[in-house]
Order: C-alpha cells, then structure tokens, then sequence
C-alpha cells in the first residue's frame, strides 16, 4: 500500500542469538514505507509504575547497545513511529484537502442555485406543479423501459421479472406449450387413411395402399397438416395472456415510486393497463391471422416436401409400367438410387387368392419393384 508502514514490537523478548535486522532493513518483505522496531513496557512495568518516560529512554538504550540494531536505531522507537505517522497524516490531508475544497464548493453552488430558484417560490403556481408532474411522469416511463430493456438500476435477484421474464415466455413457456399439446398417433393415422381414401373415392384399391405406405396425396396431405396448424393458436394466445400479464405486473411495480402521490399513481397505473389491454386484442388478432395465413396456403413444392406433389403421379406410372409378381430394372442394384424399401401389403385385389399378399419393396429414383421376399 501506498501509506502502510509495518511495526515490530516485543524485540526486547527475541531469544538470544536471533533478531529481526533483516525485516527492520525491509529486505524480508519490503515494504514501500519500511518498517520500525518499537520496544514497549512489559506487564511488570506497567505493574512497577514505570512511566512512559522512563520507558522511552530505556527504549532508546536498547535499541543504541543491541549489535544487530545499533547503525539503524535513529529509525527505531516510539518517538519516530509517532513522527513518521504524523508526517503521513499531514501528507494525506495535504494531497486530499483540494479535492475535498472543490467537492464543497460545487455543493455549495448548487445549494446557492436551488436556494435561488426558490426565491420567487409561489406555492400555489400551476406551472410548478406542471413541471412536476411531467417529471414524475417521465421517470415512470424510463423505468418502465429499463425494466423491458434490462439495464434498470435496481436488479432483482429473488426471481425473474420485466423482460427476462418475457424472454423466457418466448423461449421456454411456448415451445414446452407446444410440446405439451395431446398428440394421439393412432388417431391421426387413422385420419390420415380416411383422408387418403375418401380422396380417391371408388379408384382402384391397389392405389390407395400404395400412395398410403409410400406417400401421402397433397389434398389429404393439406387436410392433416391444416388441423396441425390450428392447433398452434391455443399456446400462441396463451403466451399473449402471460405477455400481458408480466407487462401489468412491470407497470405496478414502476408505480411504486409514485406512492406520495395516490391519484397519481392510480390513474398512471388505470391508463397504462387500459392501453396494454387494447394492444392484447390487437395483438391476438394479429397472431390469429399469420396462423390462417399459414393455413391458407400448404407449399407442398417447399424442398422439404419434394416428392409429395407428383406422388401420385409417379406411382400411376409405376403400376401401369409393371405387373405383380417379381420385377425389376434395368440398373444393376449397386446403380440403383434407393430412396425407400420394406413391406408393402397388397390386399382386395380380385386376381389374388386369398384377399391380400405381403410383398417386399424397393422403391428408387427410376422405379418401383416388388418381391416376394427380402432377398
């Protein structure tokens, strides 16, 4: 530290044949002001009435008779500790005393501007009232927005409020309302097949199965991902109404420093809430509408779903190309691009005995083949 000197004391007590000459001549540990030896009177002075004269001279002797401390005994003792803390203090108030003048008279000069302001002071001037109430006004809307916006002065560590709460509705309330909504898998396969075959009407069955295990027609497609989409609007409006909620909440809490003042603050707090609540309905309405705009229009020709559009059209082509039974292309299979392959049953068909037979398919980027087996 700048201003720290270091005292050894008690010396007089070291065992015989050690002392402490190289931590006085600060080679040790230095330090940037040193340090000084002092020797003071022991319980048996103190006890013998030995007064603090005695005990100054009696330090001073020992410190000129004792070999280790003898060339340093001018910068040991009592008196020259008191000396050398004395000149610290008077350099510190020396260095410290014209900041600490220029401090009060800055202070001094606002207190001579406010006293000024309030000469002409009249109580009961309209425009003084105006101003203060701007002023109050004003700082309710910088605290609303540093709350929002996260750079308020007063953080609060007990739990999330203002816009980290939002935040977090964004980003963990709403995808976790998404994730929670009821998905019944046998139901919407269910609804898939009816979709697909009400689509076709009386066309041949063989279609129906194979566009059902290997595509999904765009209209039955549309039907199912539209009902999807619906779904969205309860967790969206949902994330509105905690929106909403915590901004009303903010609001309260910026009141607060409004408290001297009732009315104030509780036509401040009536005002903001009331427009926050016509900017709810607003809002909704909004989220309602990019949720039926995605609804209007499925682009089935989106690259995530290459393949749905011409499903159909691909797969006519391949029944009428082939026959039931073994088939094959003109590709060995290690040309062959395999986009799908499994189990295709094949059922009702009049020329099959037996209702339905199980075949083996490889569907490619050229064709597909059955088999009878896997091998």
């Amino acid at each position: 530290g700048l201003r720290t000197i270091g005292v050894i004391t008690k010396l007089d007590l070291m065992d015989e044949g050690t002392d402490a000459r190289d931590i006085l001549e600060n080679k040790l540990l230095p330090l940037r002001r040193g340090y000084i030896g002092v020797v003071n009177r022991s319980q048996k002075d103190i006890d013998g009435k030995k007064d603090i004269k005695a005990a100054t001279l009696a330090e001073r002797k020992f410190f000129l008779s004792h070999p280790a401390y003898r060339h340093i005994a001018d910068r040991m003792g009592t008196p020259h500790l008191q000396k050398v803390l004395n000149q610290q203090l008077t350099n510190h108030i020396r260095d410290t005393l014209p900041n600490f003048r220029n401090k009060l008279q800055g202070q001094l000069l606002s207190i001579e501007h406010e006293v000024e302001a309030y000469k002409n002071f009249r109580p009961e001037d309209p425009t003084r009232k105006t101003k203060a109430l701007l002023q109050m006004v004003q700082q309710f809307a910088v605290d609303f927005e540093k709350r929002i916006e996260g750079s308020g002065d007063q953080v609060d560590t007990l739990e999330l409020s203002g816009g980290a709460k939002i935040n977090r509705i964004f980003h963990e309330r709403f995808p976790f309302e998404i994730v929670k909504m009821e998905f019944n898998e046998k139901e919407l396969r269910r609804e898939i097949s009816y979709a697909i075959k009400n689509i076709h009407g009386i066309r041949q069955v063989l279609h129906i199965f194979l566009v059902f295990r290997l595509f999904t027609p765009d209209m039955a497609f549309e039907a199912i991902v539209k009902k999807q989409i619906v779904k969205l609007k309860g967790p969206s409006l949902k994330s509105v109404d905690l929106v909403i909620q915590e901004l009303i909440n903010t609001v309260k809490k910026c009141t607060k420093k409004l408290a001297n003042f009732p009315r104030l603050c509780e036509e401040t707090e009536r005002i903001v809430a009331n427009h926050i609540r016509e900017r709810e309905g607003k809002t909704k309405d909004q989220v309602l509408l990019l949720i039926d705009i995605q609804v209007s229009y499925i682009n089935t020709n989106h690259e995530d779903f290459i393949g749905f559009a011409n499903a159909q059209q691909r797969s006519s082509q391949v029944h009428k190309k082939n026959t039931i039974g073994n088939q094959g292309t003109n590709l060995p299979p290690s040309r062959q691009i395999v986009i799908r392959k499994g189990w295709l049953t094949i059922s009702n068909i009049g020329i099959m005995k037996g209702g339905s037979k199980g075949y083996w398919f490889v569907l490619t980027a050229e064709s597909l083949s059955w088999y009878k087996d896997d091998e």
